[in-house]
């Protein structure tokens, strides 16, 4: 594996699968399918998971609610997801952990940093549910946020679709893949693959970004082996 240590960050669109709403079981068996792979091949895995398929702070925002109370909830979404993937996980042979930004001890570990570090060296994947714990900020904040906590070699964003394009590839068919880009141009263009708060934190650490279709078989083995899948962001393009 070309990674030692990685962070995976899941949308929670992306466990809706076709379903319009909710979690498909399948889409959390393949995960869990694929991350058994990884964690056999030596790789140590953290994942960072959305709440969109659930509740999302800026939709209930947009609807009238108050931000910070649209985001608490959009946190309990997640957590929600976080166990959801923990089951699924555990069923596939591999020992997990949920650490959360708000404590539910019943449920989770409080997110504890040398906690999940040592989680993490004894094999563990751990499952960070809940963001940061913060109103106003994202969940791919918070998956660069954790990265940088916990040293990872790299963030991988697994998606709906196959990697960075010019514009919405759903809507143009011209759309062009980019195959590498720097965090400047990210920044510069306003490209939207992650927050600019994620990509700056990870600029200032220097964490590579992966981004890849979810929904390709094998495509989370691939890009942990260091293949070439979706598109790079890094010092350079």
């Amino acid at each position: 594996m070309s990674y030692a240590r990685a962070l995976l960050k899941l949308s929670g669109e992306a466990l809706m699968g076709e379903k319009p709403y909710g979690i498909d079981p399948a889409i959390v068996q393949s995960i869990a399918a694929d991350v058994s792979k990884v964690i056999a091949n030596g790789t140590q895995l953290a994942i960072v998971v959305g709440g969109g398929n659930i509740f999302r702070g800026l939709k209930g925002s947009a609807a009238g609610m108050d931000r910070a109370t649209a985001d608490y909830v959009g946190m309990l979404a997640t957590i929600m997801n976080a166990i959801t993937l923990q089951d699924g996980l555990e069923r596939a042979g591999v020992e997990t952990r949920v650490q959360t930004a708000i404590e539910m001890q019943e449920v989770a570990e409080p997110y504890i940093r040398r906690r999940a570090i040592r989680h993490l060296e004894k094999g563990r994947v751990v499952v960070f549910g809940g963001g940061c714990g913060t109103p106003f900020f994202t969940t791919d904040t918070t998956a660069a946020l954790r990265a940088a906590e916990i040293n990872a070699d790299v963030v991988f964003k697994a998606t709906k679709v196959d990697g960075v394009y010019d514009k919405d590839p759903e809507l143009f068919p011209d759309a062009v893949r980019y195959k590498t880009l720097n965090y400047q141009e990210v920044l510069s263009r306003e490209i939207a693959v992650m927050d600019s708060t994620a990509i700056a934190l990870c600029k200032d650490n220097n964490i590579p970004i992966v981004v890849f279709n979810l929904f390709e078989p094998g495509n989370i083995i691939k890009a942990v082996a260091g293949e070439s899948v979706g598109s790079r962001i890094g010092n350079a393009s």
